[in-house]
């Protein structure tokens, strides 16, 4: 698929990113042992990345996925993040995991967290795909990371531009420079 795409360079290959997958889900295997632990997916883009993971955790599983932007009309990021679509599931007394397809700015996962501690899990914990330290504003870190990147624009493997090459198995980079203009949750 990647050759009808000549704007498109590989930067992760599908076989290593299935690797890198099955690691995260064995570390929240050990690290939740008999337990449940309650996958929150933050949509659109974490779907993949959640699916993938939870296939592979070897545990009582249940899933849920919350929505956010940081959008009004324009095209650039207001900066303020709102609540889109909420969970459908009470989180109190559950372990849970924020599946992320990607940490950037952190403003996102940051006003996720604190939403999301609001309800007492049992415990919080946040699993991304990708870890773009470069663009960071806010202090988060990830307790379970597929991949720390540059700060490329990247694509594939639920990530997207403008909707467009979520359903890519490899990650990608815009080879012929990057776009202008950035997707909202890209900002985020």
């Amino acid at each position: 698929m990647i050759a009808r795409h000549p704007e498109l360079k590989i930067l992760i290959r599908r076989q290593v990113i299935q690797q890198r997958v099955r690691t995260v889900a064995r570390q929240i295997t050990r690290d939740f042992r008999g337990q449940r632990v309650h996958l929150v997916g933050v949509l659109k883009g974490a779907c993949f990345f959640l699916a993938d993971v939870a296939r592979q955790v070897d545990l009582e599983t249940s899933i849920d996925f919350i929505a956010v932007s940081s959008y009004g009309a324009g095209k650039e990021s207001s900066g303020q993040v709102r609540l889109i679509k909420d969970l459908e599931t009470r989180i109190a007394g559950l372990n849970v995991i924020l599946v992320e397809d990607i940490l950037d700015t952190g403003l996102t996962l940051s006003y996720l967290l604190r939403i999301l501690r609001r309800r007492k899990p049992k415990t919080l914990r946040v699993a991304v795909l990708l870890n773009r330290p470069a663009r960071r504003i806010k202090p988060v870190k990830p307790d379970y990371t597929g991949f720390r990147i540059p700060d490329h624009f990247v694509v594939g493997c639920g990530l997207d531009y403008a909707e467009r090459y979520r359903n890519l198995k490899d990650l990608c980079i815009f080879s012929k420079g990057e776009p202008k203009q950035v997707p909202r949750r890209r900002l985020l």
